[in-house]
């Protein structure tokens, strides 16, 4: 047997002694679930991840707000005959597209038409599977550039 340590006294009674027991039992229970916790690697991870995601989430939110309330100071600055200029250029702009989208429509044969219409519905119908394809060909490319570098 193990002598208990100097700054506990010994039981004086068996009922004491086994609640000294069912106390120690509980306390190595508890150490062990501590260090099996920090030795779950994939546990501790996941946990990190989320907290990184939170505080990232969290900066994101500030930044968009710290640009709205930039933006809206430079909007501000603005002289007003500025705005009426930009307003009116960006009229002429919207026009200008609508009436280059017009000539390309009436310059492009029916058959190509169709088929880019068909194109845009399938990429609508299988958004999925587009954006798979693009973050796959994203992932190749970073590949080829790493190994450049």
């Amino acid at each position: 047997m193990t002598q208990p340590p100097h700054d506990q006294q010994t039981a004086s009674s068996p009922d004491e002694l086994r609640e000294q027991v069912e106390h120690t039992r509980e306390e190595l229970g508890q150490t062990v679930h501590a260090l099996a916790a920090k030795t779950d690697v994939k546990a501790r991870a996941q946990e990190k991840a989320v907290e990184v995601k939170q505080q990232a989430s969290a900066k994101a939110g500030e930044l968009k707000a710290k640009a709205a309330q930039t933006a809206a100071q430079v909007q501000e600055r603005i002289p007003e005959p500025v705005k009426e200029k930009a307003a009116s250029v960006a009229g002429q702009a919207r026009d200008k597209a609508a009436q280059a989208t017009g000539l390309v429509q009436d310059k492009t044969p029916e058959p190509v038409r169709q088929k880019a219409t068909q194109g845009a519905q399938a990429a609508r119908d299988n958004r999925a599977l587009v954006l798979a394809a693009a973050g796959a060909a994203v992932l190749v490319w970073l590949a080829g550039r790493r190994r450049k570098g």
